[in-house]
Parts: C-alpha cells; sequence; structure tokens
C-alpha cells in the first residue's frame, strides 16, 4: 500500500500565517519531498456548513479564497489533489455507515468537540451535522485511505477518533480501513502560533491574525503593534521572551541566514534572546527585524496569489479536475467498505446465486 496523505482547511476565509506554520509550509514540502505516492488537499465547505448552514454564500465565496491562498503557498495541482468536500457524494454516505460506531456520549468528550462547541456558544443548540463532524472527518481520512494527516496539535483527538472508528469498522467487518498517522509541525512554536494580541490562539473571529494575503503595510501595521512583554518599559529592562509574542513569530519563522541580512549584530536567535533577557534592547528593533523575516516569507506566495486572482476560471478548472480525481478514489473506497458490510446487494453474484439455489430447492 503507497503513502498517502490527506488534509484540508474548512472555507471561513482568508488563511493566515498560524494556518502558514501550523500546515501549509509542511504540506508543501511533504509535497515536494517525493515520499508520498497520492496527497489530497481538501476544502471542507460541508464542514463549514454545519455552522453556516443559514448563511452558504459566505461559504461559497471563502472556497476560492483558501483556493488561492493554497496556490499561493505552493501547492501544485500537477503533485497534489486539490478538491471541493461537498463535491465528492462518497464522503456522506461513508459518515452515515460509520455513524453506527460511535456513541453519543464519546463525541461529548471529544476535546476539540467541546472546545468549538464552547468556542461558538451553541450550548444546548448544536446543530447535529456540527456535533458529529468527527464522523465526517473520518470519513475523509478514510475515503483516501490516507496514512498520514499533517495538522496542528488542537486536532489530534479528531485523528484519534478516526482511529478509534477504524479499529471498530476492521473488527467487525474485516480489514478494509486504513488507520491514520498524525503528522504534528516539527517546531514547537507552530504548533499553536498565538495571535498578534498575545491571545492563545490566532483566530479570524478575535481579529488578531495576520493574512497570508496582507499587503506589506497591513504586516508592518500588525507586527509594530504586537504584543510584548508588559513589563519591559525602557529598553535597559531585562525582557522575557516567554510568552512575548515577537519571539514566539521569530522561533517559528527565522532562520540563521535572516540575521546575516537583517540584523548582523547577532549570529542567531538565541543571541538576540539573551540580549532582550538582561537587557539593553528595545522591542522596536526587534519587532522590525520580525517584520523584515515576515516580509521576505511573505512577498512570493503576495506575488503567486495576484497570479492566480488574474486567472479565476483556471483555479476552478484545478479545483473540478481535482474534485473528479477525488471521487473516483472516495468511490472505489466506497465500493470495498460496502462489500466488507455486505451491503453490496447488485455486484454480490455468490449471494444472488446462492439465494436463487435456496428457492428454486424449495419448489
Amino acid at each position: 500500500m503507497g503513502k498517502i496523505i490527506l488534509t484540508g482547511d474548512r472555507p471561513t476565509g482568508k488563511l493566515h500565517i498560524g494556518h502558514y506554520v501550523g500546515s501549509l509550509r509542511r504540506r508543501v514540502e511533504l509535497q515536494n519531498s517525493g515520499e508520498f505516492d497520492e496527497i489530497f488537499i481538501m476544502i471542507a465547505d460541508a464542514q463549514a456548513l454545519t455552522d453556516n448552514a443559514d448563511n452558504p454564500e459566505k461559504v461559497r465565496q471563502n472556497i476560492i479564497e483558501v483556493a488561492l491562498d493554497y496556490l499561493a503557498c505552493g501547492l501544485d495541482p500537477s503533485k497534489s489533489t486539490l478538491f471541493i468536500q461537498s463535491q465528492i457524494p462518497q464522503l456522506t454516505e461513508l459518515s452515515f455507515y460509520y455513524m453506527n460506531l460511535v456513541t453519543v456520549s464519546r463525541l461529548q468528550r471529544n476535546p476539540t468537540v467541546k472546545s468549538e462547541i464552547a468556542m461558538r456558544n451553541f450550548e444546548t443548540s448544536i446543530p447535529v451535522g456540527f456535533f458529529t463532524y468527527p464522523i465526517s472527518q473520518a470519513a475523509d481520512i478514510t475515503a483516501f485511505k490516507a496514512t498520514t494527516v499533517p495538522v496542528g496539535e488542537d486536532q489530534e483527538p479528531m485523528i484519534e477518533q478516526t482511529r478509534e472508528i477504524v479499529r471498530k469498522f476492521n473488527s467487525v467487518y474485516g480489514e478494509a480501513l486504513v488507520e491514520p498517522d498524525i503528522l504534528l509541525p516539527d517546531n514547537q512554536a507552530c504548533l499553536r502560533l498565538p495571535g498578534t494580541d498575545g491571545k492563545a490562539k490566532m483566530s479570524k473571529s478575535l481579529g488578531n491574525c495576520i493574512y497570508l494575503s496582507d499587503s506589506e503595510d497591513e504586516v508592518k501595521k500588525k507586527v509594530m503593534s504586537m504584543y510584548t512583554d508588559p513589563n519591559h518599559l525602557m529598553v535597559s529592562d531585562p525582557g522575557q521572551v516567554e510568552g512575548n509574542t515577537v519571539f514566539t513569530y521569530l522561533d517559528a519563522f527565522c532562520k540563521e541566514e535572516d540575521f546575516k541580512e537583517y540584523l548582523p549584530d547577532y549570529k542567531n536567535l538565541n543571541e538576540l534572546k539573551e540580549h532582550y533577557q538582561r537587557g539593553g534592547l528595545g522591542d522596536v528593533k526587534v519587532k522590525r527585524f520580525l517584520n523584515s523575516v515576515l516580509q521576505a516569507e511573505l512577498e512570493p506566495i503576495r506575488k503567486r496569489r495576484k497570479e492566480y486572482e488574474a486567472d479565476i476560471p483556471y483555479v476552478y478548472q484545478i479545483l473540478k479536475e481535482g474534485s473528479q480525481k477525488a471521487e473516483a478514489a472516495a468511490a472505489a473506497t466506497l465500493k470495498e467498505v460496502k462489500e466488507a458490510m455486505k451491503i453490496n446487494y447488485f455486484d454480490d453474484v455468490e449471494l444472488i446465486g446462492e439465494q436463487a439455489k435456496r428457492f428454486k430447492s424449495q419448489e
């Protein structure tokens, strides 16, 4: 069996640098590594509708934003299959079958589901589709027989639930599904990039994001207003790097060569941190360095995005062809699943033959 990746994002709007360091950058690296036989990248619009059912136009408009960010970051349709979730009907059917393998109490214990419900203030008014989206996600992963799912740490409970569903299905019906492995970012700072305001998570709803498509001026403005050490009032004051958003971003983005280019007074980030901790280094200087690092990373992404924005029909053609390929793969898995569950009635020649003999013998 080959090595297969499945990953994706809900189309909630333009993607930000938290998405980039948490998953997108790694996806491009994995895509170009040559280690994987297939890479499926999904725009999870059906999942987005679970809490936007009354606003489908919002989801529809956001699909192109996500697709543009994917392509701008370097996802290559000749190497990765980019597709739209709702265009793969087999995923819905698989979700329905998997629902019989999961209890309500197990879904209620899922930490990701609990935190998402709290964040959206659903309380007791939880849409059933949203409540069961771990099952939908299991269908997404298993439909493509994904061996590897690169995600952020907040998705670990979801992947574990998928693994449970796979084990349950295989124990009941026979070995038909593949149990996936999770692939977390290898840089600790990338596991969950905080917002520019120092909040634990970068979030569109909190307005603390730097978007991949932000202009040079917008990025600079957000960096220069970024949360640092509130006790570092004077340049001479010792500063703290733990919990300091600027240094967390530098952990995630900067490389040693950036110092040669933008801050030659220091050899590496450790030297910069040590100076800040003992005092004598101002926040403005560190923020200017971070701005230079981010601009260098984001400029080619912005440029590629503009190129794709100039030919939107081509972007939709990429998504259409990717969705057609994804549907063929999902259909093959669904066929195996139905065979394992013994609900492939019209294809089961042996069943039809046996029953024909049985009823004929009763004549």
